[in-house]
């Protein structure tokens, strides 16, 4: 399998399936974990492996070494400003990759601030704090200078900060500059700013498997046994993705996505059910309009306190940033550009400035969802038959390829609707704000009940009532949100970040969710998918004894007080992480990452003949080197290595290697990369993230063994103009089938072209 999120939002398998946090999952109450089979190994192959795999290893630890060496020999060389580089702190925000967690939309608004920086002379701490690696020091102290000796006159003032080093700086100069004093874009109108620059983009993307999945090898005539035609995909095995936006940050966007994904028919007459490309979604916002902080109509998303009730899909989760990536800042209503099928609101929403502290911000939503509806035989009612269906379940894959997808289309509506008040103190030190909000089905929600989902919703409606706080005292920063649904669940997240001294940096969150709290709409730190039936305590510490060394940990300790999915008993867990960071010079940056996680989940006892819950433990280890040559060529080289057992069984391990080769040639930018990988199960499967086009996020989970090759160009066509195009190579050793299902291919070796042209007016 393979984890990959684009701006689709969904999950993607290297064999090309998909899934997403909630999918219906294959197993019922009380089923114990059976991973799939491992592939078989001859001991020639394995002598034949470990013969290569000591022989790369070699390799690339002469590669970090001749870093090193090189680190010493260029340290005195250029001055000149060094940009960012984006795919590191990518990798650096986005340390340990779930496939339960969706970062395409934290992904674009980051990278939303790297093609559009944010105006220092016009900014805020919620603004700054959204870029996530200045501490809050930093941010107050930058803040205090402006506040003390006005408006900045160039970005190099920066330096006369307190805490802004030069590492800093660095990473800070791509996403931040400083208008001049004598601009008039406050005068104009919004609608001239529109067409005014270069803030319109189009992008058009095209993917493909090469190699035929078995969904498209079925025909109309093929039949089961009982006679009845096979499942199949209606559509071609083409993947097209068409985006137009519009936009200034913090000013306005308007903007539209349209996507059709693998498999999906694509008509523009009536067929199947299918009219056009299967997802369309558009959104026009406008912000600082008078009285009016943000208008937004079509599709938006909206970030709230600590995302509890309203999470906006910007949660980084646990990661190699420690500190500030536990807590969210309320940065109210956002446009929503990506294509995941659900989680977002389709309406109108509107923040309007009561007084200068206080803003009331209303919001409605109506949005047709995928679900499997069926007939309650059950009642005698004499109501029509419509209103005797009930809803079974929710789809949130997206898909609509096959008749029974296409069929689950759009049966129901979801309204929503609410309002947020919000208050912010004079100084800026305190905010607090009030969300009432509720959710509306046009059919009852009745889930087939097992004990573990007993106080999952269900019904009709939910209503939900929350308050969040933050509160900045000194180097310290208290911030919060609880929250009530009408279940009478209650939802509690509550922390700290303090500033101990300039080299150490601490952060505290207790979170506490009843098992029958239901917030639809969510996105809380938590150790499960949703925020529900959970309790944990998250401890981070950050130190930086000097320039060159930073060193981060984490160490989260949870319980879920109910059952849960696999799990027939209350249980817990805890999860560590700590990454040693060294940069000997600006092109070189060194790092080891160790994680260790600690669950419980059913075991089979062959004795008791019965499910009894017992830990797991998992182990991950990884070795990265990045060195930037001077202009031109920049390596990668990194080495994981992970083990799994659980309880008395035999502990399995598995390892990746990998080295990436970006060559910058100015009009033309490549990279390569070769990545040996073997796991033993799919335990252990090795997450390594992944350069590709613009705008998508891709981390592709290695599992099994072979080897995978990508090549990626980029071309400069001009002042307005870029095209990518990626080929991507995965050989399986021992393999006769890659996947399984619609999905499968025959075969030990699947291919992907991907192609997207940007161009900018």
């Amino acid at each position: 399998m393979a984890y990959q999120k684009d701006l689709s939002g969904k999950t993607h398998g290297i064999s090309g399936q998909k899934r997403t946090k909630n999918s219906p999952s294959v197993f019922g109450p009380g089923d114990y974990y059976e991973p799939p089979p491992k592939t078989k190994k001859t001991d020639q192959d394995t002598e034949k492996l470990s013969s290569v795999t000591l022989r790369i290893l070699l390799l690339l630890f002469v590669l970090l070494f001749m870093c090193l060496f090189l680190a010493l020999d260029t340290q005195a060389q250029s001055k000149s400003k060094k940009e960012t580089d984006f795919d590191l702190l990518v990798q650096e925000l986005f340390a340990t990759p779930d496939d339960d967690l969706d970062y395409t939309d934290l992904y674009e608004s980051l990278f939303q601030f790297f093609t559009q920086p944010i105006n220092l002379n016009n900014t805020n701490r919620e603004e700054l704090q959204s870029i996530f690696f200045l501490s809050d020091t930093q941010i107050s102290n930058l803040l205090s200078h402006i506040a003390q000796n006005g408006k900045l006159l160039s970005i190099k003032e920066i330096q006369a900060v307190p805490g802004f080093d030069l590492p800093t700086i660095y990473k800070l100069l791509p996403f931040v500059m400083v208008y001049e004093a004598n601009l008039t874009q406050d005068a104009e109108s919004v609608f001239k700013r529109m067409w005014k620059g270069n803030n319109s983009n189009v992008i058009v993307r095209y993917e493909r498997t090469l190699e035929q999945k078995q969904g498209f090898a079925i025909s109309e005539r093929d039949t089961n046994s009982r006679g009845e035609p096979r499942s199949r995909y209606l559509g071609d095995p083409n993947k097209v993705y068409i985006r137009y936006r519009n936009s200034h940050t913090n000013d306005y966007s308007i903007g539209f996505t349209l996507e059709k994904d693998q498999g999906e028919p694509l008509s523009f007459g009536q067929h199947r059910g299918i009219n056009g490309f299967d997802f369309l979604s558009f959104h026009g916002v406008v912000h600082n309009q008078k009285r009016f902080k943000t208008i937004a109509v079509g599709d938006y998303i909206m970030q709230i306190g600590q995302g509890l009730l309203l999470a906006g899909g910007f949660g980084v989760g646990k990661g190699a940033e420690t500190i500030s990536t536990i807590r969210r800042s309320t940065l109210g209503i956002r446009p929503y550009t990506s294509v995941l099928e659900g989680g977002f609101f389709r309406g109108a929403a509107v923040t309007y400035k009561l007084t200068k502290r206080i803003d009331i911000t209303p919001f409605y939503s109506r949005l047709r969802q995928d679900a499997n509806v069926r007939e309650n035989l059950d009642t005698l009612s004499e109501e029509s038959e419509e209103q005797n269906e009930y809803i079974s379940s929710i789809q949130a894959t997206g898909f609509h390829r096959t008749r029974s997808e296409i069929a689950a289309k759009n049966r129901i509506s979801e309204q929503a609707g609410g309002l947020v008040l919000n208050y912010k103190s004079e100084n800026g030190n305190f905010e607090g704000g009030v969300v009432l909000m509720g959710n509306f089905y046009s059919k009852n929600l009745i889930r087939t009940l097992n004990t573990y989902n007993q106080y999952e919703f269900q019904g009709r409606r939910n209503l939900l009532l929350g308050v969040n706080y933050s509160y900045y005292w000194r180097n310290f920063n208290f911030f919060g949100e609880t929250g009530r649904s009408s279940s009478g669940g209650i939802g509690t997240v509550n922390g700290l970040i303090a500033a101990l001294s300039t080299s150490v940096d601490v952060s505290v969150l207790y979170r506490s969710y009843d098992r029958d709290f239901h917030s639809f709409y969510g996105g809380a730190l938590s150790e499960n998918t949703r925020n529900i039936n959970e309790r944990g305590l998250y401890m981070g510490i950050k130190i930086k004894p000097n320039k060159r060394w930073l060193i981060t940990s984490y160490l989260d300790q949870f319980y879920f007080p109910w059952l849960k999915f696999l799990t027939d008993a209350p249980s817990g867990g805890y999860e560590h992480l700590t990454r040693i960071t060294y940069k000997p010079s600006k092109t070189i940056t060194l790092y080891v990452n160790y994680r260790q996680e600690v669950r419980e989940r059913n075991w089979r006892s062959p004795e008791l003949n019965m499910n009894i819950s017992q830990p797991y433990r998992r182990q991950n280890l990884q070795i990265n080197c990045d060195y930037k040559a001077e202009k031109v060529i920049s390596l990668r080289s990194r080495v994981q290595l992970s083990s799994f057992q659980h309880h008395q069984t035999a502990q399995t391990k598995g390892f990746a290697i990998v080295q990436d080769i970006t060559f910058d040639l100015r009009l033309v930018k490549l990279s390569t990369r070769f990545a040996l990988f073997d796991t033993e199960d799919y335990e252990n499967r090795q997450y390594v993230y992944e350069k590709d086009v613009l705008y998508l996020f891709y981390v592709p989970a290695y599992y099994g063994r072979g080897f995978r090759n990508y090549y990626l160009a980029q071309f400069n066509i001009g002042k307005r103009c870029d095209l990518w195009v990626k080929y991507a190579y995965t050989k399986y050793r021992n393999q006769d089938i890659i996947s399984s299902g619609l999905e499968a291919i025959r075969g030990d070796t699947k291919s992907d072209v991907r192609v997207q042209l940007l161009y900018k007016f």
